[in-house]
């Protein structure tokens, strides 16, 4: 978010891998209980990624910002230009599905979770251009009307991403730091005053809410009064990084010329109640359907 991070030991570091847990399923959940995150590099076959990739790749080409002349694989844009709707780019799209909600990622969710699994049906597709990167926040706050305590976010690159590209970054035990965040996780994204002077404008959907869910506009002072270390990687294509509700994350901007492609999907026990917002042929997401009022 424009903040030059501290990259002292105390402030920055590098992201624990859990890939030797694979296939112990009460070890795997004992580090995410320790740690708030699971780190796995090289889990998903690279041939798999590539193909979700080129079919985003396609889509972003068809809106004319990618470089001219250069590979449309390497994503790299074109000075002064933005992709449009990345959300969209995740429907009917077969190959990121494959990867998402089939096969590999699965089988690890029901070896976490030791049951069935249920997944959100609604992708966050991100396409993170130069200068752009993610405000610190913990998922909570936009996915919280059904299980709290079991559901599990999947951050996935759809390609390279090194430091220069950004990348996901997660604040060291900030999942144990309740007792200063209770009042943040406690409220909802969709939530308004139908007494406030918002009101009229997110009832008609002129406006989509009256908070964004950030925890802060600077990540560099709510490590300081959190504590702990802002950990990340050299993320390679393959990685998988998997984290509970209540960890607090954002991403490195991305100073590069590529676009950083990248997904977010969700997990949990099929037993458990959903949230209503994400699930389904037609997700309501945080469309005026979701909004919930009360007096404030």
């Amino acid at each position: 978010m424009g903040h030059r991070l501290e990259t002292s030991e105390e402030a920055f570091g590098e992201l624990r891998e859990s890939s030797y847990l694979l296939g112990n399923g009460e070890a795997l959940r004992n580090r995410m209980e320790e740690n708030g995150y699971l780190f796995i590099r090289g889990f998903f076959r690279c041939a798999d990624v590539m193909a979700a990739r080129g079919a985003i790749v396609e889509r972003i080409a068809e809106q004319g910002v990618l470089q001219p002349g250069s590979n449309p694989m390497d994503a790299i844009i074109k000075p002064g230009s933005q992709v449009s709707s990345p959300f969209s780019m995740a429907l009917n799209n077969a190959p990121l599905d494959r990867l998402l909600y089939a096969g590999r990622i699965m089988e690890f969710y029901r070896e976490f979770f030791g049951e069935e699994v249920k997944h959100f049906d609604f992708t966050w597709l991100r396409a993170m251009t130069r200068g752009q990167g993610s405000r610190p926040h913990c998922d909570m706050v936009y996915m919280g009307r059904g299980t709290r305590e079991k559901l599990h976010t999947a951050w996935v690159p759809l390609g390279d991403a090194p430091l220069q590209v950004g990348g996901l970054m997660i604040l060291e035990n900030s999942h144990h730091k309740h007792h200063l965040l209770r009042p943040y996780l406690e409220r909802d994204v969709d939530t308004y005053c139908r007494n406030g002077r918002h009101a009229e404008a997110i009832e008609s959907g002129a406006k989509n809410w009256e908070w964004d869910g950030s925890l802060s506009k600077d990540p560099v002072s709510l490590r300081r009064k959190l504590g702990g270390r802002w950990l990340t990687t050299e993320y390679e294509m393959g990685d998988f990084l998997t984290f509970s509700m209540h960890t607090v994350h954002g991403s490195v901007d991305n100073n590069s010329d590529r676009i950083r492609l990248s997904s977010d999907s969700r997990y949990q026990p099929a037993s458990l109640p959903a949230d209503e917002r994400w699930v389904g042929e037609n997700p309501i997401a945080h469309g005026r359907a979701g909004k919930r009022g009360r007096i404030c």
